[in-house]
């Protein structure tokens, strides 16, 4: 696992799942329009697919895990925010092989580059309150 590669494959992600949003493109049509370029930047084709088929396939319940973290409703989100919310509650649910704080750290670094001003401190504050309940033991533990 190259980090460098995982936080391209992120980026790439953050992309795909940005434009589903916008145009409500599946995930087979997004990862084939970016794949070229994820091909070219020698980033993990495979972690890149695994998120956005994996936002696209429980989007519905990340959603609803996201909801109490979040002062309005998902919709209402900055969709930049939304993406990577999306992406990186879908690696805390279901990729328990990424420890948490890497999820947390990728997302801020992600949302600084392409989010609003602010949005990373936003994202911020999501992301660490939803890792201390679904991460619970990892958070608690001395090596968290």
């Amino acid at each position: 696992m190259d980090p460098v590669a995982r936080s391209r494959s992120r980026r790439r992600a953050l992309q795909a799942v940005y434009a589903m949003q916008l145009s409500g493109a599946n995930a087979r049509d997004a990862i084939s329009q970016l794949a070229h370029e994820q091909a070219n930047e020698v980033a993990d084709l495979e972690y890149f697919e695994d998120l956005v088929r994996g936002v696209e396939n429980h989007r519905r319940e990340l959603d609803e895990a996201l909801a109490p973290f979040l002062d309005r409703g998902i919709a209402e989100v900055d969709p930049i925010e939304r993406a990577m919310l999306r992406i990186a509650a879908y690696e805390l649910r279901h990729r328990v092989d990424v420890p948490y704080r890497v999820v947390i750290d990728e997302a801020l670094k992600t949302v600084k580059r392409f989010g609003s001003e602010h949005g990373h401190t936003y994202v911020n504050g999501v992301l660490d309150r939803a890792a201390a309940e679904w991460r619970a033991a990892e958070v608690q533990s001395p090596r968290g």
